[in-house]
């Protein structure tokens, strides 16, 4: 009888870590199981693209089918949970999966703080359908709106994804001729909090452009019907309201006999969690390196994957664990059209933008594609990074 890894999710984490176990199993015996709640891969950095665009949808999925080798058996569905006693993992149509390693990669799901009413009012944008939804709502608002009395659209959350989600917005605005007033909204005192003072402020230029207005230093309280709360400025009424201001675990995990912290696994520089059969990656995972918790981006998933699945083989084999150490590469963020870089390693200069940062941005996401698939397909792919 062979070894079974099931590895969940099929995010940037899960997605490089089949790839680098099909192609390091060799004569192994090791059977590998792959469970998403989606055949597909979505290239989530990207999605924005899909509010102003939906046929970009094609562009910024990949089919399961075109990812996987022949031997890797893949399971569609939800997981439910994850019993580490059992060593099983519980899908919601009642399947059960047994394991003998598991790679936790299930992502996460949206934060909303116990801020009342969020949960129930915001739009979310974590998936292919929800981009798909803040786009003909907003197409339905414009249509219904006037210049005069436009529709009021409130992003919360100034992180990478809001603001991206806030140019998209505003480029399809401008381009389908919407009456939209466009207002991002950030509790702490500037838009991405915790970035260099000089990414903000080429940020901010960018949005300031495009006609968004910034809202920071002032936390929402509760989000009703048609308005949100501040804790001190003024009510600002909406239309539409998109949520991205944080990320928790998913609730599969919260039954897990392992050590969480909000569903999401603790993991050392191994990716070994408190069970030693099983590992955790990506947003699925706080991952302390050297006393740091590993962000929850892309390019960290990316980074980690081929040293989360070596360790699998390694803990099979009996040998010792591999450590890992997070390396930023920079910072590229998209305002509609324009496109910020800040900090990358090829680059002379601290901060840029214009036709440099834009072609980086493209490159970057397309030789993501290109390593999952092929460079024709990337190039394919191209206008709508």
């Amino acid at each position: 009888m062979g070894h079974d890894i099931v590895i969940l999710g099929a995010g940037y984490a899960g997605t490089s870590a089949v790839q680098y176990l099909e192609q390091n199993i060799g004569d192994r015996d090791v059977n590998l199981t792959w469970v998403n709640n989606q055949d597909y891969h979505l290239i989530l950095h990207e999605v924005h693209r899909v509010i102003r665009n939906p046929d970009s949808q094609q562009k910024v999925t990949i089919p399961i089918r075109d990812i996987k080798g022949p031997a890797t058996q893949f399971v569609e569905g939800h997981v439910e949970a994850v019993n580490t006693a059992e060593q099983t993992v519980s899908l919601t149509t009642g399947t059960e999966i047994p394991y003998d390693y598991l790679l936790v990669a299930l992502g996460s799901q949206t934060a909303y703080y116990g801020i009342p009413g969020l949960d129930t009012r915001a739009h979310t944008l974590k998936s292919l359908e929800d981009a798909l939804s803040i786009h003909q709502t907003l197409m339905a608002h414009g249509q219904r709106t006037t210049v005069d009395h436009p529709a009021q659209i409130i992003i919360g959350g100034a992180g990478l994804s809001g603001i991206q989600t806030a140019g998209e917005i505003a480029t399809l605005r401008d381009e389908a001729d919407l009456p939209l007033d466009i207002h991002l909204v950030e509790a702490q005192d500037s838009i991405m909090p915790g970035h260099s003072p000089s990414l903000q402020e080429s940020v901010r230029r960018a949005l300031d452009h495009a006609d968004v207005t910034i809202h920071t230093a002032d936390p929402i309280t509760r989000a009703e019907t048609d308005r949100i709360q501040f804790a001190s400025g003024d009510s600002l009424e909406y239309d539409l309201f998109i949520w991205t201001g944080g990320i928790t675990g998913r609730d599969a995990m919260a039954a897990a006999a392992i050590d969480t912290e909000h569903n999401r696994a603790k993991a050392d520089a191994t990716f070994q969690t408190s069970d030693d059969r099983v590992f955790a990656i990506g947003d699925a995972a706080l991952v302390d390196v050297d006393g740091s918790l590993i962000p929850p981006t892309a390019q960290a998933a990316w980074q980690a994957a081929e040293t989360a699945a070596e360790n699998l083989l390694r803990s099979i084999a009996g040998q010792p664990l591999k450590t890992w150490a997070y390396t930023d590469k920079g910072t590229l963020i998209s305002v509609g059209e324009a496109t910020i870089a800040h900090d990358v390693e090829i680059a002379p200069i601290d901060t840029f933008g214009s036709y440099p940062a834009k072609f980086l941005k493209k490159f970057i996401a397309a030789r993501w594609i290109a390593d999952l698939t092929s460079w024709p397909r990337a190039l394919k792919s191209w206008d709508a990074l």
